[in-house]
């Protein structure tokens, strides 16, 4: 290396270097120096601002605490406004909630309405003055002070809550709650309330005042499936918002708290006395006197009847949920709002479902103690043709058939089978239902005895439980670890099921293949559809068509729609259906026997008989039954067998009026039954019933009692108009208008039993 550079180069690189070195430490020092003089500059500048003795903790030390947990609490509070403002990241947020949906039936029937009504939408200005009084003074009377959060009324709400010890009055400003209509659900929870909060403050920097009062009177939900003041003014009083007095007004006010509990067709003495609270509002707020709202209590508003209204809401509610999931997918340059929906709903069969489960839990449901019940029917591609989310929609909007996650029970399994059928088994395998154990869980037959050497499809008719356990083993294929082996069967199982269409979590427990997991109305009658199509799965759906205001077709179902998926081979499927007819032709549902219609199903009964199904199909509909009570009480003996079963049979004798009858593949057509198969006795669970149950007799339905108490309420005041007060009015007896029945026996609280009919 020395050689190659010369002498003169390696001295100068060496000068070089030092010179550097030399340049890096005075520039060091230098900068040392100078920052030790700066900051002795700075030290001698704040000496000036130095506070001693008692003043430096009574202000300066709270004041430095102030300003770091301040800063803290800026940085947590943007934190938390993250996932607030992430709701509002659509450039479209202000139309996200305001569709208007026409519905019709599959015949093109209109049925009702959903949404925000937008043909004659109303300014703020032409809403009447009492209107508005009655609104603030009982929602937010500092709506025009705040700036989206009412801090005085928020303390004012806890302090009386506490003093009263529940809650009676809400905290939430306006503005609170048009963010909750516009951005987030009606969860209960803090996360909820948080977001709530940042979103109102937004709203009030987006927003003019006026515009979020007219958005909270046109977007709120109103009862009776209606949203927006002038939607249920239409609906309430018959006339427009513009033309309501103060009591009405006052009634409309009210409606905002609690439009279930306040709603007028439902409850008119609950909305009368809301209506009352409402107008000591306005004295106590001081917008009006007590002079000036004394005629509107002496004359409270009167709501339309709409008792003879049958609308299906727990349908049309599913509906417009899934129309509004439908409309997301469209483009976003696609600004229509008003739409016109055509839907899979067959009001025949609907009037039917809802009958046949009026009529049995009024003649049944208190010996059985079950008080509430659930049916979806379908067609074979998942159109739903009926809906049923519970006894009464005006006492619960809560969808039992959608929203109700409820343990199948035996119901399970067929899809238990179904994937022993995919793993090699065949319908006529043997397998011992004997004791088996996973773990230190070990299932019991009903009756708590054993069949010893049984078929599959002895078992599926008899509902064994020991046998789907014995088969979720089997078909784990792992002899050395049982444990293992239900495990990896378990999951088998989940994944046909999940196929078949079942998106409920479906946990991994040792109980899954007898139905202690929980699943949906909806879902589970539309998967069965799997069996009568010859494997194919299919997806519940309401909507077969969507069209604009002005009548151009935007979706179809058939063209559009989610197309089926082969789920499980096509044999597999008829062998299925082939098992499943034995159980009502000889199992545990006889009482669902078609007469002449191929039909097949399984029963399903949960632990301390808290749920009750029957979910069967046809060869042109399937359709599921659920009974049971909503604390989850138990029912009296309740099996899948009774009146799931009678209830299933009845809806589908109606929904098969007029319809060519189609083959289930693996079972051809129907047969003739023999004249008394429906009230012969049956088998529940493996265990021989020894009374026979007969079929319930026809009885008056509820809307048939509510004509015939207002025929015999005309006729009493027609004799007292006529002057002749003395002589009785003779009742009006069931036979005079051809019904089967005594009148007592169509009041439902208090039930009897009917009338000698002659044959």
């Amino acid at each position: 290396m020395r050689k190659i550079v010369p002498k003169e180069w390696t001295k100068k690189i060496r000068h070089w270097m030092l010179d550097l070195d030399a340049r890096i430490d005075s520039t060091l020092f230098s900068s040392g120096k100078g920052a030790r003089e700066l900051y002795e500059r700075y030290s001698t500048f704040m000496d000036r601002f130095y506070v001693g003795r008692w003043k430096r903790w009574v202000f300066i030390e709270p004041l430095s605490e102030a300003a770091t947990i301040g800063l803290g609490g800026l940085v947590l509070m943007l934190a938390l406004a993250v996932p607030a403002f992430r709701e509002t990241a659509d450039d479209d947020w202000l139309k996200k909630s305001d569709l208007a949906v026409s519905f019709l039936d599959r015949y093109g029937n209109p049925i009702g309405s959903r949404g925000i009504k937008h043909n004659d939408s109303i300014p703020l200005e032409d809403f009447p003055d009492n209107l508005i009084k009655a609104t603030l003074a009982t929602e937010d009377r500092r709506f025009y002070d705040h700036f989206g959060i009412d801090i005085a009324g928020t303390a004012r709400a806890l302090l009386t809550n506490a003093q009263a010890g529940g809650v009676r009055q809400g905290g939430s400003s306006i503005t609170q709650q048009l963010a909750k209509n516009l951005f987030l659900s009606n969860e209960r929870t803090i996360e909820r309330k948080v977001n709530e909060a940042f979103l109102a403050i937004w709203l009030e920097t987006r927003l003019t005042k006026n515009e979020i009062l007219k958005l909270y009177l046109d977007r709120a939900y109103m009862g009776g499936g209606t949203f927006g003041v002038d939607g249920a003014a239409h609906f309430y009083f018959n006339k427009s918002a513009r033309d309501v007095n103060l009591a009405e007004a006052a009634m409309l006010a009210g409606l905002f708290k609690a439009p279930t509990k306040y709603a007028p067709h439902i409850n008119l003495p609950a909305a009368r006395a809301r209506a009352n609270v409402v107008l000591d509002n306005l004295v106590d707020a001081g917008f009006m006197t007590e002079g000036q709202v004394f005629g509107a209590r002496r004359n409270p508003a009167t709501a339309v009847d709409r008792r003879d209204e049958n609308s299906p809401n727990y349908y049309l509610d599913w509906a417009f949920d899934e129309m509004r999931k439908l409309v997301d997918t469209f483009p976003k340059s696609y600004s229509e709002r008003v739409f016109v929906v055509r839907t899979a709903i067959d009001m025949n069969v609907q009037r039917a479902a809802e009958e046949a489960i009026e009529n049995q839990l009024r003649q049944f449901g208190r010996d059985y103690h079950a008080t509430q019940a659930a049916t979806v029917v379908a067609d074979l591609d998942g159109g739903v043709r009926a809906m049923v989310g519970g006894r009464d929609y005006g006492a619960s909007q809560f969808n039992r058939a959608t929203d109700a996650y409820r343990q199948p029970g035996s119901s399970f399994k067929p899809y238990v089978y179904t994937t022993a059928l995919l793993n090699g088994f065949k319908p006529t395998s043997i397998i011992v239902d004997g004791p088996v154990c996973i773990g230190n869980w070990c299932p019991q037959n009903y009756g708590h005895s054993y069949s010893g050497a049984v078929t599959l499809t002895q078992a599926i008719t008899r509902s064994i439980n020991v046998v789907p356990v014995k088969l979720s083993i089997a078909i784990g294929n792992n002899p050395k670890n049982q444990w293992e082996a239900a495990k990896r069967g378990r999951a088998k199982i989940v994944e046909v099921a999940r196929r078949f269409g079942l998106k409920a979590p479906l946990p991994d427990t040792p109980s899954l293949p007898i139905g202690a997991d929980e699943v949906t109305v909806v879902e589970h009658a539309v998967a069965y559809a799997t069996f009568p199509n010859k494997g194919k799965s299919v997806t519940p759906h309401a909507v077969l068509e969507v069209r604009t205001g002005a009548g151009d077709l935007v979706w179809r179902f058939d063209r559009d729609g989610k197309k089926p998926l082969q789920a499980i081979p096509a044999s597999i499927a008829a062998d299925m259906a082939g098992m499943m007819s034995h159980v009502v032709s000889e199992g545990t549902a006889r009482r669902a026997a078609l007469d002449g219609i191929p039909t097949a199903g399984k029963t399903g009964t949960t632990n301390a008989y808290r749920d009750a199904w029957f979910v069967g199909y046809t060869g042109n509909f399937t359709c599921a039954i659920w009974y049971g009570n909503d604390d989850y009480s138990p029912t009296n003996r309740m099996t899948g067998g009774s009146l799931p079963a009678q209830t299933w049979h009845d809806i589908m004798v109606a929904a098969h009026q007029g319809v060519e009858i189609k083959e289930i593949p693996g079972i051809g057509m129907g047969t003739k039954l023999p004249g008394q198969v429906a009230s012969a006795s049956f088998a529940t669970n493996g265990a021989q019933k020894s009374a026979d149950i007969k079929p319930p007799p026809p009885i008056l339905t509820k809307r048939g009692a509510d004509i015939l108490v207002r025929v015999e309420k005309l006729l009493d005041d027609a004799a007292k108009t006529a002057g002749d007060p003395a002589k009785p009015v003779k009742p009006v007896s069931s036979s005079s208008v051809g019904f089967t029945d005594s009148f007592a026996s169509a009041v439902p609280d208090k039930p009897a039993a009917p009338a000698a009919r002659k044959n």
